[in-house]
């Protein structure tokens, strides 16, 4: 197949996956395969006259390589060589044209694809000076970078005389620079040759200088190993001398001072001996436990979460009355040793991003007048980030606690724990078993350091962690913490946030005055509801600080002198909208129901859609359900045969009837119990043909027998049926308690339906009542809620 070069190439190629490998034009490369998806598009290929493949680049480093996994441009290549072997094929692939992919296709086991040439776009001026010097530095170093890496002479520049064509060079240098592949594919995709030029020069200088680098430090090894062996060889001849004089050299001289100061031991030691001499053993803080400045400070700091400040209160009174008994206000209340009176809580605080674990903990801290000191232990893989290196090791260091009590400079700082879910395990050791001692109060007053190698007294500090899941914690270290819930904030209090903390910041960094920008609270709300979905108010201050940017940029170039921000006005600042919130139906439909379901970022509705046509009796599940759901919606349909007649289905509904039933956003993988109850009542509703009242959202798990079982997440669930439109919300009747969470303005709007059966389901949910069962929905009855019938 021959066209000339100036017409774009689109051709049907076999796919080559690579996984961490990019090919490009013009490169030949040897490459092993071996996934039998791979030899099929191999042998594809070879059955073509031009043995043309089109080699692209994987996403993810996975075996399975899916269409939607590969990168949408990658390299023809022409298959050179092939020679099987037990393990698959071994082939020398030498890249043609770089390609763009229109689709692929799945075809005969394996993928294929058309793809069309992606041309080189070239300088505006190929005579430009600047763009010929930066040709002619690219060329210079990489002939340096291929000398450095041990090449002869003559053959890089055989090779890098082999090619003239600036893009080609540019292709031919990228396949042998040491970078990633993420990089790599990146280069691939720079059509522009002075713009490839430019990063390929970046990637070859940076990979020179670090080949200097490793060549200055090998030089200075060599020379200080050659010093060390003279030294040891004189110290041996001292020693020799020594003993024939018959010296006592431990009673005269001390390990330190027989060192050369600027010997490597002597600089472990004085390092060693620093490190014991800068912890504090001894200072510490006072405690500040007045409880009204406390509660002063941590409202001062934050809105709502009233339940984190009351516990925190709690452990200050307790702190408090124990001082008090302990200095004699209360002589006849025992309470305990010194020890006990001083002993450090280890709190655990578990939530969303973005809800303030980590600010409460600092919060904390201010309130008790402590110093406080903060470590991340995301991604730590190492048992020594814990305990410590010993000192036996070269560059061995305490671990981070050690580390984080000297920056404190008291024995009783806060010391948060930040991202303690994070913790990794490798050959290096598990951290989380070595936190078990760290914060176990029974044994913590005598923590030891590998480095240290002396106890170390922990129990004063309070520990404060913070996590996203509390899943992700081995039990053990979950069972030595007290853990304090954070849940995500409601769009109110996030309006209160906005307007007392994250407004006021963003105005104050963008140098704007509170009279130069103002929000609207519909503004406000149209920010927090159609540019942000998380459960914290990170991106919330995000959004604000760029209204804020753009609005000084109006000011400064004098367009405006101030700005009154309408919801209007929102999508003029910050673009389209970036959230899709899903609404209430507009009408009542046959087999659709409304469903709550819980996420880390708030809660939502969904709609559970049920069809039922002719078949063979097949239950069909769609839109990426987990196991869990599965087995809901086949309890739901068990419990439908088994009580046909009571609920008005026809027998010939369950003869050579296929049910469908689809959860929309297939694209999301959806699992959990509490979609029971929606998937029975769209179930039930598409083999009656009654319909299901668009106003009625529920949630709740089922049995076989009808029951319907409690479920978690209410308080987000039915503030998302809130936001969505949402008037009447069935809920299992043991979750009524997590109602109490809300604010009586946020229950003010909704009928709530507590059931304990799936009869009680069905009254609430269907338009009209269906054969053998009651009809009504019921009153309310003043306070949001709806008796459930008897």
């Amino acid at each position: 197949m021959t066209m000339p070069h100036n017409t774009a190439r689109r051709v049907q190629l076999p796919v080559l996956p690579l996984r961490d490998m990019v090919l490009f034009p013009g490169v030949t490369a040897p490459i092993g395969a071996g996934r039998p998806g791979t030899l099929r598009a191999i042998e594809a290929s070879l059955k073509r006259e031009d043995r043309l493949i089109f080699a692209v680049a994987q996403r993810e480093n996975v075996e399975d390589a899916r269409p939607e996994l590969l990168q949408t441009m990658g390299t023809v290549a022409r298959i050179g060589q092939a020679q099987r072997s037990l393990g698959g094929v071994q082939l020398l692939l030498h890249g043609e044209f770089r390609a763009s992919v229109l689709h692929y296709n799945q075809a005969d086991g394996y993928i294929d694809a058309v793809v069309q040439e992606a041309a080189d776009l070239p300088p505006l001026n190929p005579e430009d000076p600047a763009y010929l010097a930066l040709y002619r530095e690219v060329r210079e170093r990489a002939a340096e970078l291929g000398e450095k890496t041990g090449l002869p002479e003559d053959v890089v520049q055989q090779v890098l005389e082999g090619v003239t064509d600036p893009g080609r060079f540019a292709d031919l240098v990228a396949g042998y620079v040491d970078v990633s592949a993420t990089e790599r594919q990146d280069l691939l995709e720079t059509h522009g040759v002075e713009e490839r030029l430019r990063r390929v020069l970046v990637h070859v200088q940076r990979q020179v200088q670090m080949l200097e680098a490793q060549e200055d430090i090998k030089s200075k090894v060599q020379e200080e190993l050659g010093e060390r062996q003279r030294e040891i060889f004189l110290r041996e001849q001292l020693k020799a001398i020594r003993k024939e004089l018959g010296e006592d050299d431990t009673a005269t001289l001390s390990r330190l001072e027989r060192m050369q100061r600027e010997s490597m031991e002597a600089q472990v030691v004085r390092t060693f001996l620093e490190t014991i001499a800068e912890l504090p053993w001894t200072e510490r803080s006072e405690d500040i436990l007045d409880l009204q400045r406390a509660g002063t400070v941590l409202d001062e700091d934050h809105y709502g979460l009233q339940d984190v400040k009351d516990r925190i209160l709690e452990f200050l009174a307790v702190r408090q009355l124990r001082q008090q008994r302990a200095n004699g206000n209360d002589r006849e209340a025992p309470v305990g040793n010194e020890d006990d009176r001083r002993k450090g809580s280890i709190l655990l605080f578990i939530g969303p991003p973005g809800v303030g674990k980590t600010s409460v903990a600092k919060s904390i801290a201010r309130a008790m007048g402590r110093k406080y000191v903060r470590i991340s232990l995301g991604g730590a893989r190492d048992e020594a980030d814990i305990r410590g290196h010993r000192r036996t090791y070269v560059g061995a260091m305490p671990g981070r606690i050690v580390q984080g009590m000297k920056r404190a400079g008291t024995k009783n700082p806060v010391f948060l724990l930040d991202e303690v879910d994070k913790l990794g395990i490798s050959f290096q050791g598990d951290p989380a078993s070595a936190l078990l001692e760290v914060l176990d109060p029974a044994q913590n007053d005598s923590f030891t350091d590998h480095y240290l190698g002396v106890p170390y007294d922990l129990s004063e500090v309070l520990f404060i962690a913070t996590a996203n899941f509390r899943a992700d914690i081995p039990e053990p270290l979950l069972d030595r913490m007290e853990v304090v819930e954070f849940t995500g904030y409601t769009e109110l209090e996030k309006l209160a946030i906005a307007r007392r903390y994250l407004l006021p910041r963003q105005l104050q960094e963008a140098g704007l005055g509170p009279e130069e920008l103002e929000l609207a609270d519909d503004a406000m709300r149209e920010v927090i509801s159609r540019y942000t979905r998380e459960a914290g108010v990170r991106q919330l201050e995000r959004e604000l600080g760029k209204i804020a940017r753009k609005v000084a940029r109006r000011i400064a170039a004098i367009e405006i002198q101030e700005l009154v921000v309408a919801r209007e006005g929102v999508g003029e600042l910050l673009g389209r909208p970036t959230v899709y919130p899903e609404h209430a139906s507009a009408e009542d439909q046959v087999g659709v129901a409304t469903g709550m379901y819980y996420t880390p970022v708030g809660g939502d509705i969904m709609f559970v859609e049920v069809s039922v046509m002719d078949g063979s009796d097949n239950l069909v599940l769609t839109g990426q359900l987990g196991d869990v759901m599965k087995e809901s919606a086949r309890a739901a349909l068990t419990y439908a045969k088994s009580h046909a007649a009571d609920l008005g289905i026809p027998a010939e509904m369950f003869s050579r009837k296929d049910v469908h039933i689809h959860v929309p956003a297939g694209a999301i993988p959806k699992d959990g119990p509490s979609a029971g109850v929606t998937m029975a009542t769209a179930l039930i509703s598409a083999l009656s043909g009654v319909a299901v009242r668009h106003d009625v959202a529920m949630t709740g798990e089922i049995t076989l027998s009808g029951r319907v079982l409690p479920i978690g997440g209410v308080k987000e669930k039915v503030l998302g049926a809130c936001r969505a439109g949402v008037t009447d919300i069935v809920l299992p009747e043991e979750n009524l308690s997590a109602l109490d969470d809300l604010a009586t303005s946020e229950r003010a709007g909704i009928a709530v339906h507590p059931v304990q059966s799936l009869d009680e389901v069905l009254d609430a949910a269907l338009r009209k009542p269906i054969r053998g069962k009651v009809a009504g929905v019921g009153q309310t009855d003043g306070v949001g809620l709806v008796p459930s019938p008897n």
